[in-house]
């Protein structure tokens, strides 16, 4: 196995694919660069999309506000409140089919559904936090302009159009005659805003960061550092949608290129291919097909890699934590090989908990929060890749433990929050007035 170990690290230095050749140090610093560029609206692979939502305000206890959450097939409506601990209390839970994923729908009809999803709790709060996780240009009034919609949904006459304006319009029309106050935000500032549920603990700040299919990042920015945008209180902050996933400044390695060229959008979500879920498990096969390319398994082996369609994430998951079985164990013929593929999908998770630590820690570095481990910073963490990848999460927390805490006194908490789009999108209704 150190045989096997010493090729895999060979083979992925000639490639410029080892997680060793990544420095951190001066990977943050073009991280936090790129951030600073956009939000001086300069040319940037990140967006940095200022959210006019804010964390500074306490959760009113009590007090109800009914929830959406909408971005994939589903569509959950609940009406939520926090006790005076800050913890949860979801009630009227319901789930619904989406809109528009089913058959084609007007702008009309879509709407017309949503209100008619929230019949039975709409007359409960007078507030709305809807978390609409589509690319939408967010308004200083915290509604939102839908770009486009992901392809599973299909109701392109809404594109373009405010969705809480139209929703409102849609209640109106099935009876109820006040407006609701409605706040409209992604999933990634909606695990962020879950993140002041987490524990009775006092934070310094908070950091909503998700790594599941795709991976992206939010925090709390002071409106001074925004230059982009004018108009703003210097004296508050509010959270910015980093879209940390088209980072571009990122070192990539011959197969990463290969790789890449290969995808629908060449060129773009540069960070989110080297570690999300949607591209991990294909980038793996597209290593271990160069390998027996160059040779370094056997003719057995390299046929059975050859004849490989597809390779999920999961699978490469499965692999790690159960290394006998499955189909990835299945494609090598001896010990030689076997030792070969393992090392090589290690280390390929390792970089992505590497690049994953330089993400987060570039945040933090960003904000200068967390230098008293009485107030660290809370990084409420979702997505399953983050989560159930063998390895990836422990060995992120090593990175910066070593980087971030040990090197910069800087403390961070990881925190995990269950139903963060819709408590986040509760919080975010209940504290922007």
């Amino acid at each position: 196995m150190n045989d096997a170990r010493i090729r895999a690290i060979e083979f992925l230095n000639s490639n410029f694919m080892d997680f060793r050749q990544i420095d951190m140090e001066s990977l943050c610093h073009g991280f936090i660069t790129e951030m600073e560029r956009g939000l001086a609206g300069k040319p940037s692979s990140l967006r940095m999309i200022p959210t006019y939502i804010g964390v500074e305000n306490a959760i009113p206890t009590g007090r109800p506000v009914i929830a959406m959450d909408a971005g994939g097939t589903n569509f959950r409506v609940a009406v939520v409140s926090f006790g005076a601990d800050g913890k949860p209390l979801i009630e009227h839970f319901r789930k619904f089919p989406m809109p528009g994923v089913k058959a084609e729908v007007d702008s009309k009809t879509f709407f017309a559904t949503i209100a008619g999803y929230l019949g039975e709790v709409a007359g409960l709060s007078d507030d709305i936090g809807f978390c609409f996780s589509y690319p939408t240009e967010i308004l200083e009034n915290r509604d939102g302009r839908l770009l486009r919609f992901s392809k599973e949904v299909k109701a392109p006459e809404v594109c373009g159009q405010l969705i809480g304006e139209n929703l409102n319009r849609a209640l109106a029309a099935s009876g109820i005659k006040k407006s609701k106050r409605i706040v409209l935000l992604n999933d990634t500032v909606a695990t962020l805003l879950a993140g002041k549920s987490a524990s009775g603990r006092s934070y310094d700040s908070y950091i909503g960061f998700i790594l599941g299919t795709g991976t992206n990042c939010s925090y709390a920015e002071s409106n001074a550092a925004i230059l982009k945008k004018t108009g703003l209180d210097p004296a508050r902050q509010q959270i910015v949608n980093v879209e940390s996933g088209d980072f571009g400044r990122v070192p990539r390695g011959l197969i990463d290129l290969e790789f890449d060229s290969g995808t629908v959008d060449p060129g773009t979500y540069v960070l989110e291919k080297m570690i999300s879920g949607a591209y991990l498990g294909g980038l793996y096969r597209a290593v271990i097909s160069k390998a027996a390319r160059e040779g370094l398994f056997s003719e057995a082996t390299a046929d059975r890699i050859g004849a490989l369609r597809q390779l999920e994430t999961k699978d490469l998951g499965s692999f790690l934590a159960d290394p006998a079985r499955g189909q990835v164990a299945g494609l090598f013929s001896d010990d030689a090989d076997f030792g070969l593929g393992f090392h090589l999908a290690e280390r390929i998770v390792e970089r992505a908990a590497k690049l994953t630590a330089v993400n987060i820690a570039s945040i933090a570095i960003k904000t200068g929060s967390g230098t008293d481990p009485r107030r660290p910073i809370c990084v409420n963490a979702d997505g399953t890749t983050f989560y159930e990848l063998k390895g990836l999460k422990l060995k992120t927390e090593r990175y910066l433990d070593s980087f971030l805490t040990e090197g910069r006194g800087q403390h961070l908490e990881f925190a995990k929050v269950e139903n963060a789009p819709l408590i986040g999108a509760a919080i975010a209704g209940l504290t922007n007035d």
